[in-house]
């Protein structure tokens, strides 16, 4: 198993410290959605599948927005991995990772960001060639105290912590050496995108995007 070619997970990573995920309900939300985070400054997104509203939102902006970097969140497998690369998505995000998910996502080149929670899964995707997982859930899983333990015995991993974290929790997680781009949901609440209230996101991406 190796880490896909193509953009690079490690590239999508920089380009902002902070990566919104969200849960979209209404295909004609998404390509709004994608307007407030640039405005506000924000250059990627993750939306996962969770909705049936969810490819389509990808290809919505992956069409309409090729200045944001769209990827899908919650890629369980080859199936999700091949439905979230036609719909043009960028990247895949995964809550954890199986041989399965990762030669599914290799085989339609799709960049994988596996999820990981222990230091035995985190070894696992550096033998199986990635260098860059999602920490998730990271609060549950430890917070920034492990992640920060971690610089130590793994610094050749790059780590974007997800599941937990908010405004005012995100800068301890950015003042760690091993996070270079964190997950948040707060930036696009479910609620504020069903509600159309875009000025309210764009403002929260602002926010996001000066941290």
């Amino acid at each position: 198993m190796t880490e896909q070619t193509g953009l690079s997970i490690s590239t999508i990573l920089d380009m902002g410290r902070v990566m919104p995920v969200i849960v979209i309900d209404k295909v004609a939300d998404a390509v709004p959605l994608a307007d407030a985070l640039l405005e506000g400054g924000l250059t990627t997104i993750e939306i996962t599948l969770r909705t049936p509203a969810a490819l389509g939102a990808i290809e919505a902006i992956a069409h309409n927005r090729p200045e944001i970097c769209v990827g899908a969140g919650t890629v369980l497998g080859p199936d999700n991995a091949k439905a979230a690369k036609e719909a043009g998505a960028s990247f895949a995000v995964s809550p954890g990772a199986t041989a399965r998910l990762i030669d599914g996502c290799a085989g339609v080149g799709l960049p994988l960001l596996p999820g990981a929670a222990s230091l035995s899964e985190i070894m696992l995707l550096l033998e199986a060639g990635f260098t860059a997982v999602k920490f998730f859930p990271a609060m549950a899983a430890g917070g920034p105290s492990f992640v920060k333990s971690m610089a130590s015995p793994l610094p050749q991993v790059t780590v974007c912590p997800t599941g937990g974290i908010t405004a005012a929790s995100a800068p301890d997680w950015l003042s760690l050496p091993n996070v270079r781009c964190l997950g948040g949901s707060w930036v696009a609440p479910q609620g504020l995108i069903a509600e159309g209230d875009f000025a309210a996101i764009k403002k929260l991406a602002a926010q996001a995007a000066s941290l």
